[in-house]
C-alpha cells in the first residue's frame, strides 16, 4: 500500500534566513528560524494566512519552538541560550509569560519539549543534563537526569507527561521515568548522533533517528528495539508521529520528506520538494478524512501537503 499526497500550499519566504523549527496546535502552525521573529499561521484556511508574528522574541533567532497539544502554552528556546514560555490572551495571541531562569548561557540548553497540557518542559544541555520544568510551579526545575555527558540534541515528552526521552551526539538514547526521576532505558542501537526523537500517541513506541538514516523503534518498556525503518539516503533531523500512531512522517538533510506504515514497517510515500535541508516536519490537524503535514527548512519556506482522497 502507498499513499499520495498532494502539495496544497507553500508559504514561500515564511522567513529570512533557515526554518529550524515547526510547532503544531489545532488551529496553528508556528514556526522559528535564525531571525528575531515567531511565525504563526492559520491551518483553519486553505491558504495558511500569517496569523501572528511575535518580533523580537528571540534576538538572535530561535532553534526550538515546542506547543502544548491543547494548544494553550508555548516554549521556545534562542540562540542567545533564553528559554521562554508563552500563553494565549483573550485576543487569541501569544503572549510571553516569563522565562525559564536557569543561569542559562548560549548554548547550555539546547533541544526543548512540552508536556500535552503544557504544564512539563523537558530541555537537553550540551554536557548531556536532561532538566524538566513544572511551567505552572513558578517555572520550577523539577527533574534533572544524568547521562553519560554528550550533547543532548533532541528531546521528546510523552503524552501522558510520564516519561521523557533524549537523544545525544555519541549516538545514545536515553528513557526517564518521571514518575520516578530514574533512568529506565539507556537505549542501544544508533552509534551516530541521534537528532530526533519521539513517542508514540499511545506511549508504547519511541521513534529515535539521526545520521545512521535508519529509524530505530524501540518498545517503551521493555527497551528493546522492536523495527529499522531504511530508506532515507541522508541524515534524518526529525520524526513526527500521526495522531493515531499508524504512521510516521520524517524529514531529511537532503530535502526528502517520507511516510512510514508502522503496521508495515515500511516506507509508503516519499516528497522532495527541495534538494535543501529540511529541519522540521509536522503532522497537521485532521480535518475530515484527509491527513497532511508540513515541512521546512534551509529553502525558508513552509510547504503544506494533504492527502490524495479518491471519491
Amino acid at each position: 500500500m502507498s499513499k499520495q499526497y498532494l502539495t496544497t500550499h507553500t508559504v514561500d519566504g515564511a522567513h529570512p534566513t533557515d526554518i529550524f523549527s515547526l510547532a503544531v496546535t489545532s488551529k496553528q502552525i508556528l514556526s522559528a528560524s535564525g531571525s528575531a521573529s515567531l511565525k504563526v499561521h492559520s491551518t483553519t484556511d486553505a491558504d495558511f494566512p500569517l496569523s501572528q508574528s511575535i518580533d523580537g522574541a528571540h534576538k538572535l533567532g530561535c532553534h526550538h519552538v515546542t506547543a502544548s497539544r491543547d494548544g494553550a502554552r508555548l516554549a521556545s528556546i534562542g540562540f542567545g541560550g533564553e528559554m521562554k514560555v508563552w500563553n494565549m490572551d483573550h485576543q487569541d495571541q501569544w503572549v510571553e509569560e516569563g522565562q525559564i531562569v536557569d543561569g542559562n548561557e548560549a548554548g547550555e540548553s539546547w533541544a526543548i519539549a512540552l508536556s500535552q497540557d503544557g504544564q512539563y518542559l523537558a530541555s537537553t544541555t550540551y554536557d548531556g543534563r536532561i532538566n524538566v520544568w513544572d511551567t505552572i510551579a513558578n517555572r520550577e526545575k523539577i527533574r534533572e537526569y544524568e547521562t553519560k555527558g554528550s550533547f543532548g540534541l533532541c528531546i521528546d515528552l510523552s503524552f501522558d507527561g510520564r516519561f521523557t526521552a533524549s537523544g545525544h551526539e555519541n549516538g545514545g538514547v536515553y528513557i526517564f521515568n518521571n514518575d520516578t526521576g530514574r533512568m529506565l532505558h539507556s537505549l542501544q542501537g544508533l552509534v551516530k548522533p541521534v537528532r530526533a526523537v519521539a513517542f508514540s500517541p499511545g506511549g508504547k513506541l519511541l521513534a529515535a533517528a539521526g545520521d545512521s538514516k535508519v529509524i530505530a523503534l524501540y518498545d517503551v518498556s521493555s527497551g528493546e528495539q522492536v523495527a529499522n525503518l531504511t530508506g532515507h539516503s541522508s541524515w534524518i533531523l526529525s520524526v513526527d508521529w500521526s495522531d493515531t500512531g499508524e504512521f510516521l512522517l520524517s524529514g531529511a538533510f537532503d530535502g526528502k520528506a517520507k511516510i512510514w506504515s508502522i503496521d508495515q514497517r515500511k516506507c509508503v510515500a516519499t516528497h522532495t520538494e527541495t534538494d535543501k535541508t529540511l529541519w522540521s516536519v509536522k503532522w497537521l490537524p485532521k480535518t475530515g478524512r484527509s491527513e497532511g503535514f508540513a515541512t521546512a527548512g534551509a529553502n525558508r519556506s513552509i510547504s503544506f501537503y494533504r492527502e490524495a482522497t479518491g471519491g
